[in-house]
């Protein structure tokens, strides 16, 4: 058995999601004690709750622990399998996020993965569903890594209701080194119950920052009339990608120009991959057993990522600081 320290690094649901997928890949029983020892609420969500089941559900795992507010599980996994179900998170929890936690160990299976989840595609501290279908699946593809995203209805905080299918097929992964490629500017601006203008003014004003900086930008607007009420936008260039959300009481130019800005940090730095996509690709490196990508940030996720995945598999990663920037490989 391996124990974890769920309380690591920046000690929230990361930990979980990659340790049970790759406690699953490796077929090894796990033990997470210290579970998100470090938020304000300590223990299980609903939201971990589902991602665990969910991978649980695919490898016929064995889980003592496993209740809200719970701070220790068992994880016991079998064969790996694949699925096709609706899974149903409740409320606004994030969809990206939950895939995210089926997604390494799909890859592994003898059959292909079918997954209709219901909750939230674009919420606050998580990637949203154009974000994971644009830039996530756009990267792993590279490492020979076969899905497919389909959004069939956005869902917001509170309410959520969202609906999203994921599709995976088995797959072999391999290594790769990611390069710094220029590409168009692309995005999403949506908004669901909400005036048109909404997106509207939210597309424009980040057009607006940047083509300012000389860029090539083209933003779809989407407005629907969804369960739930809300907006937010999505913006990527090649891997790299950012992602805001509306809140009350923001108007609908911030939520685009804030984007916009972090957009620019992340290319202005001509690394291969923007921070937050740095720290999902780790795990998938770590399978691959080898690749090499560089990024502006080292955020506690990505340290979280590497210690995790270095504990699970038999795999070292190196970081070094050249030019500004992050060089992050597998040895």
């Amino acid at each position: 058995m391996i124990e974890i320290d769920g309380s690591y690094g920046e000690g929230g649901g990361q930990i979980l999601r990659t340790a049970v997928a790759l406690s699953a890949i490796i077929k090894e029983d796990i033990e997470i004690n210290n579970i998100r020892h470090n938020r304000p609420k300590k223990g299980l969500k609903t939201q971990h709750l589902k991602s665990i089941e969910a991978v649980a559900m695919m490898c016929d795992a064995d889980i003592n622990g496993l209740f809200p507010g719970s701070t220790q599980i068992y994880f016991s996994p079998s064969e790996i399998r694949g699925v096709e179900t609706h899974i149903q998170i409740g409320t606004a929890g994030s969809i990206p996020l939950l895939m995210q936690s089926i997604m390494p160990i799909a890859a592994y299976s003898p059959e292909r993965t079918k997954l209709r989840i219901t909750g939230g595609t674009d919420v606050a501290w998580s990637p949203s569903i154009d974000y994971l279908k644009e830039l996530t699946l756009n990267a792993l593809s590279k490492m020979g890594y076969k899905a497919d995203i389909r959004l069939i209805e956005r869902g917001y905080y509170p309410k959520g209701g969202g609906v999203a299918e994921i599709e995976i097929k088995p797959s072999t992964l391999k290594g790769f080194d990611f390069k710094t490629v220029k590409k168009e500017i692309h995005g999403v601006s949506h908004c669901s119950n909400l005036p048109e203008h909404v997106a509207k003014r939210q597309a424009d004003s980040a057009q607006k920052v940047l083509e300012e900086n000389g860029t090539d930008v083209h933003i779809d607007i989407e407005t629907e009339n969804y369960h739930s009420t809300g907006s937010g936008i999505t913006l990527w260039s090649g891997l790299a990608g950012s992602v805001n959300t509306g809140k009350k009481g923001m108007p609908a130019e911030k939520v685009g120009s804030q984007a916009a800005l972090i957009l620019l940090d992340e290319l202005k730095s001509r690394a291969a991959v923007d921070c937050h996509l740095a720290d999902q690709l780790i795990p998938f490196m770590g399978l691959a057993g080898s690749g090499s990508f560089t990024t502006r940030e080292l955020t506690p996720h990505c340290l979280t990522n590497i210690h995790v995945t270095e504990q699970l598999l038999d795999v070292h990663f190196v970081i070094n600081k050249s030019n500004g920037l992050i060089k992050i490989s597998v040895e």
